[in-house]
């Protein structure tokens, strides 16, 4: 490891090969705790390259457990993490409602490490347990159109480094991976980032690749649709910007779409908006990313149309049954 850093702090960059290579042996634990934090320093203070993106993520697929799923037809809805909005958990609360709405959705996730919550710590507040058995998923899938994957059961490298993550309370070039690297590898992948240049990547990456995606990015640093301000939609082949009213909604202010300060608290306000308490703010933010997402499939017509869906999935108790199935079975 001691090459390696020095050959980042000179400000070269690894190659594919190099960080794949190093991925691997971070994940082996071949290296100890000092190392491993100087190496993900070198991220904190420069942006990651497309080259590395691929190497990391190569080899986190690569010893991922894998996952098989009965279905392919499957959308995942997921953010990178680290904008430090400190939000409810609006893309999980959104995977329940796309999950109520009628399409099927294998959400990854993970604890918090630079936020309070992540949606890993709200599911297991709310009762669910971590399953890495795709017979159990498969289950999970067919009873209540979700199965939740918990990012470190199924990623050694993400296992070896989570209390360094959380230690240092930082973003790190992890967030940018865990919504490339779902083992269950969904048809259609809603993936919210921080800032515009970490789109660029994410696009040049998934464009390669002939995946179906869309990025979203709050114009004002969110990692999804915040209505806080306009928001930026990227698909393989569009670019637009939308405002709250194009999308349907009100604008919102920041402090309507806060979380909590402890799981405890976070798992409290994810369930009463399920239950139907949610503010006009939270509903609107939930609704807006599980219309997009929707609609991102093309199975359920117009942009409106997948909006109408969202709402009675919503409102009509359809994602709190899925949370309910999910946790209870």
């Amino acid at each position: 490891m001691k090459e390696i850093l020095q050959y980042l702090f000179n400000h070269h960059t690894l190659s594919k090969s190099e960080a794949k290579a190093t991925m691997i042996e971070i994940a082996q634990n071949k290296f100890n705790s000092a190392e491993v934090t100087a190496f993900i320093s070198v991220f904190l203070m420069r942006n990651i390259t497309l080259n590395e993106l691929k190497g990391f993520r190569e080899a986190l697929l690569q010893m991922a457990v894998p996952v098989n799923l009965y279905t392919h037809d499957t959308l995942d809805i997921v953010g990178t993490g680290g904008d430090g909005k400190n939000t409810i958990n609006i893309s999980t609360l959104a995977g329940f409602v796309v999950a109520g709405a009628g399409q099927k959705v294998a959400k990854h996730g993970n604890y918090g490490a630079s936020a309070t919550t992540g949606s890993s710590n709200v599911m297991e507040e709310l009762g669910y347990q971590f399953k890495n058995n795709s017979d159990q998923l498969n289950e999970d899938l067919e009873k209540a159109n979700i199965c939740f994957l918990h990012a470190p059961y199924f990623h050694p490298a993400l296992q070896s480094v989570g209390a360094l993550r959380k230690a240092l309370g930082l973003r790190t070039f992890f967030n940018l991976l865990g919504p490339l690297v779902n083992p269950a590898k969904p048809q259609y992948s809603v993936i919210g980032v921080y800032n515009l240049e970490i789109a660029r990547i994410y696009q040049y990456l998934l464009q390669k690749e002939n995946q179906e995606f869309i990025l979203l990015h709050g114009l004002d640093g969110y990692d999804e649709i915040s209505l806080t301000q306009d928001s930026k939609i990227i698909t393989q082949n569009t670019e637009e910007i939308y405002s709250a009213e194009d999308l349907g909604f009100h604008p919102v202010t920041p402090e309507s779409i806060q979380g909590g300060e402890s799981p405890k608290e976070s798992a409290r306000i994810f369930r009463n908006i399920l239950e139907g308490k949610g503010t006009e703010s939270q509903n609107s933010v939930v609704l807006a990313n599980a219309a997009t997402a929707l609609y991102h499939t093309r199975k359920f017509g117009t942009y409106e149309d997948s909006l109408q869906l969202a709402r009675e999935s919503l409102h009509n108790g359809k994602a709190l049954r899925s949370l309910e199935l999910l946790i209870n079975g």
